[in-house]
């Protein structure tokens, strides 16, 4: 069984998954290690909660790991935590991945949005970061803006808060004309976030039967043993 914890960046995962793959909704700190009690083979992590509650610990991924469970993290939290964990066997899939990966983005809050409730399908409220650079980036070889028109429009996504940020948000801010902007989006709009969730469920579905070994042994913590007792008898 491999658990996928995904939601906004992949409404619709489960078009994307086989009969081995189980979807669960954007995962808070103990997600994984119920996955691992449920009897997951493999962690997929594309989405995660933070604000309201506490978000993935880096220990349970890293259980995961020690335990010879492969874990794959792109698109979002999971390729923060891909980044983060990656000296320990963790699975970066993707360009977010990448760009966190080599230095060339570092705000964690370039993969954050505002969105609606799963009931509705995760409506995205605000936009990412990622897609607007990912868009702008499409736009510049699609002809449609030039490059000084293209900074104004990047630095504008910069300075709007991550809730705030929608198009018409980073038009008014860049002092740019709405219209052009709406115009841009239209012809070249570019979900990175989707685009990279996809590719982590595609490499997910060829894992290989035999998992590599660790390497390493896992620590329990007193916090660990505090928290997951199940996991820390001799």
């Amino acid at each position: 069984m491999k658990v996928i914890f995904v939601g906004p960046s992949l409404p619709d995962a489960d078009a994307f998954a086989d009969d081995t793959m189980i979807i669960r909704p954007p995962a808070r700190q103990g997600d994984v290690v119920r996955a691992l009690e449920d009897g997951a083979t493999a962690i997929g992590l594309v989405d995660g909660q933070f604000e309201f509650v506490a978000p993935v610990w880096h220990k349970e991924l890293l259980f995961a790991l020690s335990r010879d469970v492969p874990v794959f993290g792109a698109a979002s939290m999971g390729a923060l935590r891909a980044v983060e964990c990656q000296a320990y066997g963790m699975v970066g899939v993707g360009r977010i991945f990448d760009d966190y990966a080599s230095g060339r983005r570092v705000d964690d809050a370039d993969v954050a949005l505002l969105h609606g409730p799963a009931e509705l399908g995760y409506p995205a409220l605000s936009v990412p970061l990622v897609n607007v650079d990912a868009t702008i980036e499409a736009a510049i070889d699609q002809g449609v803006i030039g490059g000084e028109a293209a900074l104004q429009l990047s630095q504008a996504a910069r300075r709007v808060f991550f809730k705030d940020r929608t198009w018409r948000r980073v038009a008014e801010t860049s002092s740019m004309d709405t219209g052009q902007v709406r115009a841009l989006v239209a012809t070249a709009w570019s979900d990175q976030k989707r685009q990279d969730a996809i590719e982590l469920m595609r490499a997910i579905a060829e894992i290989p039967s035999s998992a590599p070994k660790a390497g390493w042994s896992f620590n329990a913590t007193p916090l660990w043993r505090e928290l997951f007792p199940q996991f820390c008898r001799t």
